[in-house]
């Protein structure tokens, strides 16, 4: 069935307050996961919710944690998500870099001791609406190997890209570092079906199309051995520099078992006016305009937008097991 975004912005909620959660920080998670929810990212909505309550539950989340700005020198700043929800985190940092940017012309935000970052793009769009270009990194729990190693020391690592598009929604890229996201292969094992053999490798190292199999092995890397490499530059930008947890050394995000994942996220943004004319949205505009001339080209993120508006108009649909669930959940 499909629901309205309010009814299940506020059904999250209530799962949320009922899993040991602040009032704020629920209705921050609820809707950055009903925003997955709304571009059409199922993977990274409400299919995760049961699994941040069971973690607010058992504590390996701190679902009352106030996330603080620890440094603000300049335009280098540190937020401490203090084991908690990513998001209130990205929020401090957004509001931060909001401020600092235009001021010092680029401006830096690291996130420590933080969870799942969800879809990393929400994290930075409304920077590039304010007219900045902005990037994010995100280390997650290990679950790719070293090109031509067997054990998993990266995660999927995702980045994302923001930027402001004249008379035009801003130009948003996100790609996770592998193949595939995990919470793709998650959602796949828990519907019962097969995923393509170029997304995972079993413990034993050959492809699969077991998304079961895939969890118990490694992520195959985007691009291969580069792919591989640019997950080991996300992994020092979120994890190194911001003194989180690398993926290695990170529990899961699916299970309430275990430390908290402490990983880390770095958010840059770069204010266009302090390096040029100020032309920058018009002169992205100009490019973007080149590219969707040509037939069959689609920019990134558009087609989440139109997800987006899709949502707003006439609901989204959740699975009658999984709404089922998170009604039970909520009390």
């Amino acid at each position: 069935m499909k629901h309205a975004i309010d009814a299940l912005l506020e059904l999250a909620v209530r799962v949320l307050l009922a899993a040991n959660t602040g009032e704020r920080n629920a209705r921050c998670v609820a809707a950055a996961l009903l925003a997955a929810e709304a571009d059409g990212i199922a993977s990274h909505g409400l299919a995760r919710l049961p699994y941040y309550a069971d973690q607010a539950l058992s504590g390996k989340v701190d679902g009352n944690a106030t996330p603080r700005l620890q440094s603000a020198d300049d335009g280098a700043v540190t937020v401490d998500a203090g084991f908690g929800f990513a998001f209130p985190a990205l929020e401090l940092a957004r509001d931060a870099l909001l401020v600092r940017a235009p001021q010092h012309g680029i401006a830096a935000c690291a996130v420590r001791r933080s969870h799942h970052a969800g879809v990393l793009a929400h994290a930075i769009e409304a920077l590039a609406d304010a007219g900045l270009v902005a990037l994010a990194f995100s280390n997650t729990p290990a679950a790719m190997a070293p090109w031509g190693g067997a054990l998993p020391a990266f995660g999927t690592n995702p980045l994302a890209f923001a930027a402001p598009c004249e008379g035009a929604a801003p130009l948003l890229v996100d790609l996770s570092l592998s193949q595939a996201a995990r919470g793709k292969i998650v959602a796949a094992a828990q519907r019962g079906e097969r995923i393509p053999e170029d997304w995972a490798l079993d413990a034993q190292g050959r492809p699969t199309s077991d998304p079961r199999a895939a969890l118990d092995g490694s992520m195959q890397p985007l691009g291969g051995s580069k792919g591989a490499a640019l997950a080991l530059v996300v992994e020092l930008l979120s994890a190194a520099l911001s003194g989180s947890n690398f993926a290695f050394q990170a529990s899961s995000f699916f299970t309430a078992s275990g430390a908290a994942p402490g990983t880390g996220q770095l958010v840059l943004a770069m204010d266009p006016r302090k390096f040029g004319d100020g032309g920058f949205a018009a002169h992205a505009a100009t490019l973007c305009r080149f590219i969707e001339a040509q037939a069959g080209t689609r920019l990134p993120g558009r087609r989440r937008l139109a997800a987006r508006e899709a949502a707003r108009r006439d609901g989204i649909e959740v699975a009658g097991e999984l709404f089922e669930a998170l009604r039970e959940r909520a009390g």
